[in-house]
């Protein structure tokens, strides 16, 4: 397969779930047949597979990076890196896990990362209307980031 999208986050945290809720859109939108879209979840090291058996790799995750709320980042993995580690959320950390196995494995897809600053990161089920105002934003993001690995 070419590209799989992985959406990464929890829904049960409120603006944490902006991976998992831009899936969701995601699925609304005729896409090429090569590609997957992935509800992640929070089972980032069960995301192994995907990094595996797929091309390019794209993730949508919340991302402290200290700007203001709503901000997207666009990063592959060398960015993730230079980041402190207390501005990360665990999923940044897996994910970095899980690349750096799949790349001692032989495995190297091209991942681009987009994270969305989160607004509100406490319990609760409901996603705050800036980040959902964003979801149009990332998704444009990630159209332009298929058009660039020109499959």
């Amino acid at each position: 397969m070419e590209t799989a999208i992985i959406g990464i986050g929890n829904i049960l945290l409120k603006d944490d779930g902006i991976g998992i809720y831009t899936i969701k859109e995601l699925e609304k939108y005729s896409l090429p047949s090569n590609i997957e879209l992935v509800d992640g979840g929070t089972s980032t090291l069960d995301m192994l597979k995907y990094f595996m058996d797929f091309k390019n790799i794209i993730i949508v995750d919340s991302l402290r990076g200290g700007n203001t709320p709503g901000t997207v980042y666009k990063l592959i993995p060398e960015d993730i890196k230079n980041y402190k580690k207390e501005n990360l959320s665990i999923h940044d950390v897996q994910i970095l896990d899980v690349i750096k196995i799949a790349n001692l494995m032989g495995y190297n897809p091209r991942v681009t990362i987009y994270g969305i600053e989160p607004n509100d990161i406490r319990l609760g089920m409901e996603i705050s209307d800036l980040l959902i105002s964003k979801i149009p934003i990332i998704i444009k993001h990630i159209q332009t980031s298929i058009a660039e690995f020109d499959i």
